[in-house]
């Protein structure tokens, strides 16, 4: 896309790769922005599809689905990382830009990758080795010791592709119950709290930070996001200037989500990032004056970023699987504010919504 036609005017088109609950709540951001939005997924009738202007139903390397794409918008984005590296390279050579761009795509979609990113800019990570057979998780198992968590390179989430090695011997049967598939053994974090900075980059290169947020999870799965945390300056400060460097590395464009470790002493380590708007973000759609789905609109567009102060003290939670059926005791709670997704079969597990609910901030 050339850079001529940015910013972009309201009744530009933006393209999504993906139609899940991130992708819906970007589309109703951009369309409060005067913007229409195209979907691309390969599942019929997605959540953010009936939000949107247009849905195309296809696999997402789909090469005659992402001509379509390209033909219809004026820029891309993405709602999840694991969208194929071919499909934005398609994409550009098709003549429209995606943001965030490809390099910020291939460090986050293998985990060998991504730490080894972070290292080389300075930023601290657990220890980690590399697992790619028998051999070469007998090494790492030397390097890095047990207990440790063995996780495989791509893909996996919410807990999924994850196993412990609590001594050296268990080494093989984690390997097998991760499928023996490519992976990496990190180090455990004796942490204190898990906490996260969502950043956002613009066009021009300018940068800015919402207040973190402590995060609780329960089975690998967030379940609970509490922000403004409570931080002492240098603690926010060192998460800031973590989200800087990676921003400015992968000369970014958007909103990006990153993941702490507080260990005792106040030390950060971060755990991983997300290029992309990411869940422990949610709080900022009542807490803040301008969202990471509004935020992460503009920088794609290239408008200005908006201010990301707090307003109120939020406590989000996610709804589920069958939580979602409580909706109408939550939403007559006064505190609360209720998101749902629009999704169909409420299974065990599957996240159907969110509840911010609202206190005042502490003077």
């Amino acid at each position: 896309m050339a850079d001529a036609k940015l910013p972009l005017s309201p009744g530009a088109t933006l393209g999504i790769l993906g139609g899940g609950q991130l992708g819906r709540m970007l589309a109703l951001a951009a369309a409060r922005l005067g913007f229409d939005v195209v979907i691309l997924d390969p599942e019929e009738h997605s959540p953010a599809g009936r939000v949107a202007a247009r849905q195309i139903v296809a696999p997402y390397d789909d090469r005659w689905a992402l001509k379509r794409l390209a033909e219809a918008c004026d820029v891309v984005t993405y709602e999840f990382e694991n969208v194929p590296e071919a499909a934005v390279a398609e994409l550009t050579a098709l003549g429209v830009g995606v943001a965030p761009g490809a390099k910020a795509l291939a460090a986050a979609q293998d985990r060998v990758a991504e730490k080894s990113f972070l290292a080389e800019i300075g930023v601290p990570t657990v220890a980690f080795a590399a697992v790619e057979d028998d051999a070469s998780l007998a090494a790492a198992v030397a390097k890095i010791g047990a207990p440790s968590l063995l996780k495989t390179r791509r893909e996996g989430y919410d807990g999924k592709g994850q196993a412990w090695l609590q001594r050296p011997a268990d080494a093989a049967a984690a390997f097998d119950r991760i499928g023996r598939q490519p992976a990496i053994l990190e180090a455990p974090a004796d942490f204190v709290r898990e906490l996260s900075v969502i950043a956002a980059r613009g066009r021009d290169g300018e940068i800015v930070c919402y207040p973190l947020s402590e995060n609780h999870h329960e089975g690998g799965v967030l379940r609970r996001t509490s922000a403004p945390a409570q931080v002492s300056a240098a603690i926010r400060d060192h998460a800031e200037s973590i989200a800087a460097k990676i921003l400015t590395a992968l000369d970014y464009v958007g909103v990006i989500g990153v993941e702490l470790f507080e260990l005792a002493g106040g030390k950060l380590v971060v755990n991983e990032f997300a290029p992309r708007v990411h869940n422990t973000g949610h709080w900022t759609q009542d807490g803040c004056e301008v969202d990471q789905f509004e935020q992460h609109v503009r920088a794609v567009a290239g408008w200005p970023l908006g201010p990301t102060a707090a307003r109120a003290h939020v406590e989000m939670t996610n709804l589920l699987g069958p939580e979602v059926e409580t909706w109408a005791k939550l939403a007559a709670e006064p505190e609360s504010r209720l998101h749902l997704y629009g999704k169909g079969e409420a299974r065990p597990g599957r996240k159907m919504g969110h509840v911010n609910r609202l206190r005042p901030l502490k003077d």
